[in-house]
């Protein structure tokens, strides 16, 4: 079952998200509920709210540089040549952005294309605690240095 935003929010305010990887100054990044690619990561804006334009101006700076430090972090703990970031909001209308990261390795037509066309999302490996536990383990190290 896919949670919605607003319930791996409150799971991760109670400690109880098992994907959880930090809590940054903007929210909470965890591990996505599915593994299209290795890696693939969602920070989540708290206190909730429906889009970053309805952000305050330093607001916005802290969920932005959130995003691109936990890409950093993806990026140095994985083989990851680049991140994709889409903020979209269209299903579940909570601020949330999908980090994701793109391998040199992938066929060239998957690699050229958005990583939720090029890849069977329905089909991809579910969140494993012992699978993901080593790349949580190795973000939350680079994230506290």
């Amino acid at each position: 079952m896919i949670e919605t935003i607003a319930q791996q929010i409150e799971a991760a305010r109670r400690g109880q998200n098992p994907r959880l990887i930090a809590r940054m100054a903007s929210g909470w990044l965890v591990v996505g509920e599915v593994q299209p690619v290795a890696g693939y990561c969602v920070l989540l804006a708290d206190p909730i709210i429906g889009s970053p334009n309805a952000l305050r101006q330093a607001d916005r700076v802290r969920y932005a540089l959130d995003m691109y430090r936990a890409g950093d972090a993806v990026m140095a703990t994985t083989t990851a040549y680049r991140i994709n970031y889409e903020t979209l909001g269209n299903v579940d209308p909570s601020l949330h952005t999908h980090i994701i990261p793109r391998f040199a390795d992938e066929p060239d037509e998957k690699r050229r294309e958005r990583a939720a066309v090029a890849y069977d999302w329905a089909a991809a490996r579910r969140f494993d605690a012992l699978m993901d536990g080593p790349f949580m383990a190795r973000m939350r190290v680079w994230l506290l240095d």
